[in-house]
């Protein structure tokens, strides 16, 4: 193997540089991206169980803040909600915009590395076949080891960079999935975190509208 790398010349060293970070980056997204830690199972039951009745202190706050993605956005949507129900969504689509951003994290470097090493192995083919032909310039195309060299190097840098580059595309794809699926969930339970709320204080403003009108009525 580190003879195969030492013939690919000095382009093998990019490469190889680029899927060492490829490997850190899709390690740590892998671990960072499971589903129970963006969206918790628990995590819509708890907090629909502080509103009904409505039980959200700083304490309970701080903890959705320190949960999750989600229990961020949960965070911001009850600290909003009784502003009104526009306000409140507004306030936690911002902090969903801000979450999104850092569950992309690292992808576009991801995407890079996918797009580039192939393009630095092209350029290792283009090296090995330059020295191929400055030596059939210089000596003619007797010295077959010579040319063979050349050849060897070429072939060897654009199989090294296919070789980084297409399980990279594929598990920045995955990744990629998997951050629109938590996106959806997350969506989803702050919807219905928000109906929930609303129709608490709904319910509860109804009552006090019947006494208060008995009371004008007496």
């Amino acid at each position: 193997m580190l003879e195969i790398v030492l013939n690919g010349g000095w382009i093998m060293l990019p490469i190889i540089v680029a899927s060492i970070i490829a490997v850190a980056i899709i390690g740590e997204r892998a671990l960072t991206l499971k589903q129970q830690n963006i969206v918790p199972n628990h995590l819509l039951d708890d907090a629909i169980s502080w509103i009904q009745p409505y039980r959200v202190d700083a304490i309970k706050l701080r903890e959705l803040q320190l949960s999750s993605p989600l229990g961020r956005i949960f965070a911001s949507l009850l600290m909003h909600a009784d502003q009104g129900h526009a306000i409140a969504q507004r306030r936690a689509e911002e902090t969903a915009a801000h979450e999104i951003h850092e569950l992309q994290r690292y992808m576009d470097v991801l995407a890079n590395i996918a797009t580039i090493t192939p393009l630095m192995g092209l350029l290792g083919t283009v090296i090995g076949m330059i020295k191929v032909f400055a030596e059939i310039m210089l000596t003619g195309t007797g010295q077959a080891s010579l040319l063979a060299g050349g050849i060897s190097e070429a072939l060897i840098t654009t199989a090294a960079g296919l070789l980084v580059a297409i399980p990279v595309l594929i598990c920045h794809r995955w990744l990629q999935r998997k951050i629109d699926d938590s996106v959806v969930l997350m969506e989803q339970q702050s919807r219905r975190l928000l109906d929930v709320y609303m129709d608490s204080v709904e319910s509860n403003e109804q009552p006090r509208a019947a006494v208060a009108n008995r009371d004008h009525s007496l």
